[in-house]
Parts: structure tokens; sequence; C-alpha cells
């Protein structure tokens, strides 16, 4: 059972930079088009960013697009977060879809795999 593990959260100020990974033990995550979603208090999960099991695909949602960045090796997958906002504030989800995709998928139902989340909080 594909069990995923993100990091990386933490306090940081507006304007600052967070770099969240999200690995599996055991696992590489080559076959799985991978997600980072979000969910702040009282409001629904939104998809931030996601990327195909290639790499070549990814989608950004506009509130954060030119802010982060999503990457991937076989292990890990990467959310490079700069010039955070306290509207970024949130606890961000990984999530994992066992299919080849070509195309980057934003939307949550898909994803069968989720890890428990890391708290990000943009406060001064």
């Amino acid at each position: 059972q594909l069990q995923l593990v993100e990091s990386g959260g933490g306090l940081v100020q507006p304007g600052g930079s967070l770099r969240l990974s999200c690995g599996a033990s055991g696992f590489t995550l080559h076959y799985y088009a991978i997600g980072w979603f979000r969910q702040a208090p009282g409001k629904e999960r939104e998809g931030v960013s996601c990327i195909s099991n290639s790499g070549n695909s990814k989608n950004y949602a506009d509130s954060v697009k030119g802010r982060f960045t999503i990457s991937r090796d076989n292990r890990t997958v990467y959310l490079q977060m700069d010039n955070l906002k306290p509207e970024d504030t949130a606890v961000y989800y990984c999530a994992a879809l066992a299919q080849w995709t070509v195309q980057a998928i934003c939307d949550p139902n898909p994803y069968a795999y989720w890890g428990q989340g890391t708290q990000v909080t943009v406060s001064s």
C-alpha cells in the first residue's frame, strides 16, 4: 500500500519561501501522477499544482502561477513556494494517481492515495 509523506511545511512571513516534499517509503513515484492540494479552515480542498508521470506536463492554480513551481524525480515530488501570501495558509496534501497520464490532472477526485498533510502558515 502506497503511503505518502509530506514534509517542509511551517510558519513563514509574507514574501517568504518554503519547499514542500512528497515521498513514499519503499516506493518509487515514477508510476504515479502527483498532485498538490490544499485546504484552509472553512474552505473546500483545492488543487494547487499537479504533474504528470513523466514530469512533462504541469498545471497550476491561477492563484499560485508565477509563485509556485512543481518538480519531481523518481522518488520525490517537490513544491517550491515563493512570495508566499497569507491566503496561502492551509494544510497542504500530496496525492498520487496510479495511472500513466500525458496531461497533469488537478481534479482531486481520481486520486486514490493521500498523505496526512503538512501545515503552511503565512503570517507576520
